[in-house]
């Protein structure tokens, strides 16, 4: 069986396989854990942690953005012509829009006055929305990863806190890699599957995704969830050097990656690039603050 010129093995399984397919979907519908955000352990807060919270200024932004998730994925699993691939990336839709009630209640709990977006209009490629959305993804929690155990470490809020959001952030983990496996296995089926070629593709969508930050970073004023990841990290650590930054990004990055088959594809492609930035902050004196 081939459906390209090149097709690359993983271990003993090859991409673009039936065998690849059931791996990386059952991976992730596996994984899935059940709860709803209103049982969770929500700890009470005291008027400093409140104050602290409620100063986090990407909270419209992540709402929105989580609101706005489901129905897009969901769209995308309708779209899904392949049983299996359109189970997991349903379940995927339900998580980001049980994301999206969890920062709700958490919202709500807490007094921090943020409005619902319009429900989103789904019109166009469901297919082509899904993959951009894949890769903001990459790119965002690649960020995410380290803030979170920045603001950990600092003790920026109660330990239980950070409990809620460890499980937010491992479904993020297992989202962005049932990504880079179903793009390969998508890139196979359609005979882009040779190496440099889907190395290629995710070079210019990765770039497509961070020139968006950018904008958004600029259009907002500093105000958007994007506009925090690049420059609001000082929240949580007032001696935060980029060094530090990438060094966390990259430490968290790895060890959340470690629990997955290592038959499956991982993101690459910013963890080289971290690894890039670092080396050259190390080569010139003076620049690591």
């Amino acid at each position: 069986m081939a459906y390209g010129a090149s097709v690359a093995v993983r271990g003993a399984i090859e991409l673009g396989s039936d065998r690849h397919k059931e791996l990386f979907c059952r991976t992730f519908l596996d994984a899935h854990r059940r709860f709803e955000p209103a049982e969770l352990a929500w700890p009470e807060l005291g008027s400093d942690d409140l104050a602290k919270l409620r100063a986090i200024p990407f909270w419209d932004e992540a709402l929105g953005t989580e609101q706005e998730a489901g129905p897009m994925v969901q769209a995308a699993a309708d779209a899904a012509r392949d049983p299996l691939v359109r189970e997991a990336i349903a379940l995927q839709s339900y998580e980001e829009a049980r994301h999206g009630r969890l920062i709700r209640h958490l919202l709500d709990r807490y007094g921090i006055d943020v409005p619902d977006r319009p429900a989103p209009v789904i019109a166009g490629d469901a297919e082509r929305a899904f993959v951009d959305f894949g890769y903001d993804e990459c790119l965002d929690s690649f960020g995410a990863f380290g803030l979170f155990e920045l603001a950990r470490r600092a003790e920026y809020l109660p330990k239980a806190f950070f409990e809620i959001f460890d499980r937010v952030l491992d479904e993020e983990a297992q989202h962005i890699v049932f990504f880079v496996n179903w793009v390969a296995w998508r890139a196979v089926r359609e005979g882009r599957g040779d190496p440099v070629r889907r190395g290629a593709s995710a070079l210019w969508h990765y770039g497509k995704s961070l020139a968006g930050r950018l904008r958004m970073v600029l259009a907002g004023g500093g105000e958007s969830q994007d506009a925090f990841v690049a420059t609001g990290a000082r929240t949580f650590l007032d001696d935060l050097t980029p060094t530090l930054f990438l060094e966390t990004c990259l430490a968290e990055n790895a060890r959340r990656m470690s629990v997955f088959d290592p038959r499956l594809l991982q993101p690459r492609v910013l963890p080289a690039l971290a690894r890039t930035g670092l080396r050259a902050l190390r080569l010139v004196p003076g620049r690591r603050a």
